[in-house]
């Protein structure tokens, strides 16, 4: 597994800008980013290509919703498990 930090995570999900990213996390549509750092943060690529293919198969904002909380309840399991 990587870790994508913010330029790469805009490059593929076709975003201009670090604000486009935040918006959706605050919108449920994507995932929260992980601690790499004091000051920074990164996204496991596994997660950003899981939304990119939800999107390309024309899922609806609820249904990516409920995939960045799978997403985001796997960390747990990854740590747990």
């Amino acid at each position: 597994m990587d870790i994508l930090r913010l330029p790469v995570v805009k490059l593929r999900r076709g975003h201009r800008s670090d604000a486009s990213i935040y918006n959706e996390i605050h919108a449920g549509l994507f995932t929260t980013g992980v601690a790499i750092g004091q000051r920074a943060r990164g996204w496991p690529d596994y997660e950003v290509d899981a939304i990119n293919a939800a999107r390309v198969a024309g899922k609806s904002d609820d249904e990516i919703r409920e995939l960045v909380k799978r997403l985001h309840a796997k960390r747990t399991d990854l740590v747990m498990g």
